[in-house]
């Protein structure tokens, strides 16, 4: 009985070999889509409209020690602190309607009033005047606050010109620091002018809403979009060695001493 060539390609051998790249790749290409997907996941997080969500205590939704995470922008929140008046800033360039201004910001020693000296202090928008000449009055004592919180500004270029004085031109950590004494919390947070607060010192200042969903960064989840392309490439390279594996098992069968030894 004549013996029956198998073609090379369907080898024992060889079947082992297509399964194994067939795994290789279609592994690659799925946990590049899972990335694609995780990527896309945090920016519709990141442009998630959080303003109208009931308010919960600023503890589950920041601490004082955490980075300023993704799904708390625009989270309504309550605290209770004690404000720390000497060291109130001015934000300068802040538009209200068809005018530029400035945001009164001071902030509060989340906690007891007797432990207000050590407390980690959150930034507050107070609200927004035109001017500050001269400064409004600030806030003392104890408050009850509902805000919006919001992540730090940090626009590259933007520096503080001048760090003697009360004026910063964004609300960044790096700058607001300079004027307080005490460990900040990672973002800052907008009154609620509408809400039930107590000593807000909203008196005489304009609101400062959260009326647009915040704008997605164009870096938010660029990590997992680049994991999944190093997937896809990693697939890609897959296939070229699977592929070239069984071209070269294919050039060595037609080769005289194969056809030899085969004979």
């Amino acid at each position: 009985m004549a013996n029956v060539r198998v073609p090379v390609l369907l080898r024992p051998v060889a079947l082992g070999a297509h399964l194994f790249g067939l795994f290789c790749v279609g592994l690659a290409i799925i946990l590049g889509f899972w990335q694609l997907g995780s990527w896309q996941d945090q920016r519709d997080e990141g442009a998630t409209d959080r303003s109208e969500l009931e308010a919960v205590p600023l503890a589950e939704a920041l601490g004082p020690d955490d980075p300023f995470p993704q799904d708390a922008v625009s989270r309504p929140v309550t605290m209770v602190g004690t404000w720390l008046p000497d060291s109130t800033l001015y934000v300068e360039g802040r538009d209200s309607g068809d005018r530029t201004g400035y945001w009164v910001m001071t902030p509060l020693a989340v906690g007891e009033e007797a432990d207000a000296a050590e407390s980690p202090a959150l930034l507050v928008v107070r609200g927004w005047v035109a001017s500050i000449d001269p400064r409004p009055a600030t806030p003392r004592g104890q408050a009850e606050l509902t805000a919006w919180l919001q992540p730090p500004e940090g626009t590259a270029g933007v520096t503080d010109s001048d760090r003697s004085d009360d004026v910063i031109p964004q609300v960044r950590l790096g700058d607001a620091i300079q004027h307080v004494d005490q460990d900040l919390y990672g973002g800052f947070a907008v009154v609620d002018v509408d809400a039930d607060n107590i000593n807000a010192g909203t008196e005489g200042l304009e609101p400062v809403g959260v009326d647009e969903v915040p704008e997605v960064a164009a870096t938010t989840g660029w990590r997992n979009l680049l994991y999944g392309l190093e997937w896809w490439i990693f697939a890609g390279f897959a296939a070229f060695i699977w592929l070239r594996w069984c071209r070269d098992e294919l050039v060595a069968a037609r080769t005289p001493d194969a056809v030899a030894s085969d004979g």
